[in-house]
C-alpha cells in the first residue's frame, strides 16, 4: 500500500502525536509499505523508510515550537510522483486541509485522525469565545473524510456529540520492553530526588504548556514535605514553572528520550498527570508499563486505561484539593501504590503497537478496496 501523510507537527517537536506517528512509520517500514510524509520544515529529511517533505510555515508567537503551514501550499508534484492509494491527515488544522484537498483532487480515500482537544484548550487558555467556532471548523473539515479516527472512547463520544461522522477508535500502544520496571536504578533515583533517594518521588512527563496545568502540582507537593518531584519535558511555560517551583524540592530535566526516559519513569513512586483535556495520554500508559501507578483527572482519554483504584487513582478534574488528596493517599500508603503499579504493568502488557497498527492497516485497506473501481475509472479518464 502507498500512503501519504500530512501532519501539523513532527520532529524535532516531541509530543503524543509525533510519538504515535514515529511508531507508525517504523511499523510501515517493517511491513514493506511505501509512505511519504508532509510536515512543517525543520525536521529530518527521512524517518525510517519514509521521505519527509518539509514545508515552510509560520511559528506561533505564543508557541514557537508549532509552525502553521498554509493550506494553499502546492504539493501536487510530490503526490503525482508518489501516486498514493490513500491520504491520512493527522490532527488536521491547516496543512491537513491541503491534504484533504489533494485527496479529493486525486480521487483517493482520505483518513483524518483527531488527536488534540483544541476547543477544550481554548477554554483553558481563556479564549472560551473560540470554542464553538473551533468545533464548527473541525466538524466541517473532518466530515469530508472517509473515516475519522479518534484515540479513545471518551473522545469518540465527544466528537459524535459534536456532529462528527464516520468515527472509529484508533487506540495507542506502548513499548513494554523500553518502558519496564526493570529500568529502575539507584543512579536515576538519586538524580531525580536531588540526592534524597529515600524520599517518595513524584513524576510528571509532559509538554510544559498552560493547558497541561502543571501548576496544580505545587499545592500537592506543599502538602507532602517528605516528597520530591521530577518534571520531564519542555515547552513555553517552563520558565514560569521553574519560578513557581523554585523553593520546592523539584527537578526539571528538560526533554528525555529513549533509555533515559525509561529510567526516569521506573525511578518514580507515583506518576501525576494534572491535565484534563487529553484525548489519550500516551505518557500515562508509558508510566503504567513502567510499573508506576497514575494519578489522573476523571476526564478525557486516560479513562480508557487509568482505572480508578485498579491501575491508579482518579481525581475531580476541577479540584486541586482532590488531586492533592489522591497523591497523598499513594505516598502515605506505599503498599497501595505498589499494588496499583503492578496491576498497571499487567494492563499495559496487552497494549502493543503492532496490534494497533494491524487494525489501522485493515481500515486503510477497506477504504482503498471500496474506492478502487471509482479510482481506476477516474484515472483512466484522466
Amino acid at each position: 500500500m502507498r500512503i501519504a501523510f500530512f501532519t501539523e507537527t513532527f520532529l524535532p517537536k516531541i509530543d503524543g502525536v509525533v510519538n504515535t506517528l514515529c511508531h507508525l512509520l517504523d511499523y510501515l517500514a517493517g511491513r514493506g509499505h511505501a509512505s511519504l510524509l508532509f510536515a512543517p520544515e525543520g525536521g529530518p529529511g527521512r524517518y525510517a523508510q519514509t521521505p519527509v517533505i518539509g514545508l515552510p510555515g509560520v511559528s506561533l508567537p505564543i508557541y514557537p515550537e508549532l509552525k502553521i503551514v498554509l493550506p494553499h501550499i502546492d504539493v501536487s508534484r510530490h503526490l503525482t510522483a508518489f501516486r498514493p492509494d490513500l491520504i491520512h491527515i493527522i490532527n488536521p488544522v491547516s496543512l491537513g486541509l491541503a491534504g484533504l484537498n489533494q485527496a479529493q483532487h486525486l480521487h483517493v480515500p482520505v483518513v483524518a485522525s483527531y488527536h488534540t482537544d483544541i476547543p477544550g484548550f481554548a477554554m483553558r487558555w481563556g479564549f472560551g469565545v473560540l470554542r464553538d467556532p473551533f468545533w464548527t471548523y473541525f466538524r466541517w473539515l473532518h466530515n469530508q473524510a472517509d473515516l475519522n479516527l479518534c484515540p479513545s472512547t471518551f473522545t469518540e463520544a465527544e466528537l459524535i456529540s459534536q456532529g462528527f461522522e464516520r468515527t472509529k477508535i484508533w487506540s495507542r500502544g506502548v513499548d513494554i520492553e523500553r518502558f519496564n520496571p526493570h529500568h529502575r536504578s539507584a543512579e536515576w533515583r538519586n538524580r531525580l530526588t536531588g540526592g534524597r533517594p529515600e524520599s517518595p518521588l513524584l513524576l510528571c512527563v509532559s509538554r510544559l504548556s498552560l493547558e497541561k496545568r502543571l501548576d496544580w502540582l505545587r499545592p500537592a507537593l506543599a502538602a507532602l514535605p517528605q516528597a520530591r518531584l521530577a518534571i520531564v519535558g519542555d515547552g513555553p511555560a517552563r520558565s514560569d514553572l521553574e519560578r513557581l517551583f523554585a523553593a520546592t524540592p523539584t527537578i526539571f530535566t528538560g526533554y528525555l528520550r529513549g533509555h533515559d526516559l525509561a529510567c526516569a519513569y521506573a525511578a518514580a513512586d507515583v506518576f501525576v498527570f494534572p491535565a484534563a483535556n487529553e484525548t489519550f495520554g500516551n505518557v500515562a500508559l508509558e508510566a503504567m508499563a513502567s510499573g508506576v501507578p497514575v494519578v489522573a483527572a476523571r476526564s478525557g482519554g486516560v479513562l480508557d486505561h487509568v482505572l480508578d483504584r485498579q491501575t491508579g487513582l482518579l481525581f475531580d478534574p476541577e479540584s486541586q484539593a482532590d488531586l492533592a488528596a489522591a497523591v497523598a493517599k499513594l505516598i502515605t500508603n506505599p503498599w497501595l501504590a505498589r499494588s496499583l503499579g503492578k496491576a498497571a504493568r499487567q494492563y499495559a502488557e496487552n497494549k502493543n503497537w503492532a496490534a494497533v497498527f494491524d487494525k489501522l492497516l485493515d481500515d486503510y485497506a477497506a477504504l482503498v478496496y471500496k474506492r478502487a473501481p471509482e479510482t481506476i475509472l477516474l484515472r483512466q479518464a484522466a
